[in-house]
């Protein structure tokens, strides 16, 4: 399926991706996270993915700040997340991805993330998600998942304050409408999304 996916949307046409990258950037204007944040993470379009460019120039243009992964130098499988702006000076890693240079004064943590936009290769109705299969982003939102689940348990004062000590961060995945799949039988290590954006729809999940 992941090959499958991934041919699909690199079949995209240089015209069509950037009309998907105008629709996107339309849609994530308006949405009321985004109108909020001030510390956003995003990606560099890849391999066909659905290019979030567009909406970084209007971020900057909102004096938003735009982060990066950064695959991290120490802890295998893990990411970083480094300012981006146009000055940024750009490496590429060992998949062949622009990321910022490795600058610890541009680091933003993860519970000072506002959103975290994630790329994805497939998802279907449910809120299950296929990535890359390098398990970088799972790996990622695994203690933020851990504390979310939790939180439907809890009273909403406990709520709010273990939210409060771990962040505000709100993943969001961004994917192409050709990207959608009846079904994706997810992994114990899977992290679900409550929220998945494509240029026409948007998805909303109920993570618990």
């Amino acid at each position: 399926m992941r090959t499958q996916i991934r041919q699909r949307r690199q079949l995209l046409s240089s015209q069509q991706q950037s009309h998907k990258a105008s629709l996107l950037t339309s849609c994530l204007i308006e949405h009321n996270k985004v109108i909020t944040a001030s510390n956003i993470a995003l990606y560099l379009a890849n391999d066909g993915e659905l290019d979030p460019q567009p909406f970084i120039h209007w971020c900057w243009q909102q004096n938003k700040n735009i982060f990066l992964p950064v695959i991290h130098p120490f802890s295998q499988g893990h990411l970083l997340f480094l300012r981006y702006t146009e000055n940024t000076v750009m490496i590429t890693n060992q998949y062949g991805i622009k990321e910022p240079k490795l600058d610890i004064r541009q680091l933003c943590l993860l519970s000072d993330l506002d959103i975290l936009f994630t790329p994805l290769v497939a998802f279907d109705r449910n809120g299950n998600r296929l990535g890359m299969g390098g398990g970088f982003y799972d790996r990622t939102l695994a203690n933020w998942f851990k504390n979310t689940s939790s939180n439907f348990s809890l009273h909403k004062n406990q709520q709010q304050t273990q939210m409060t000590t771990y962040g505000r961060l709100y993943p969001i995945g961004l994917a192409h409408d050709c990207q959608q799949v009846d079904k994706i039988e997810g992994e114990l290590w899977d992290i679900p999304l409550p929220e998945i954006i494509t240029p026409t729809k948007t998805f909303k999940f109920n993570t618990n």
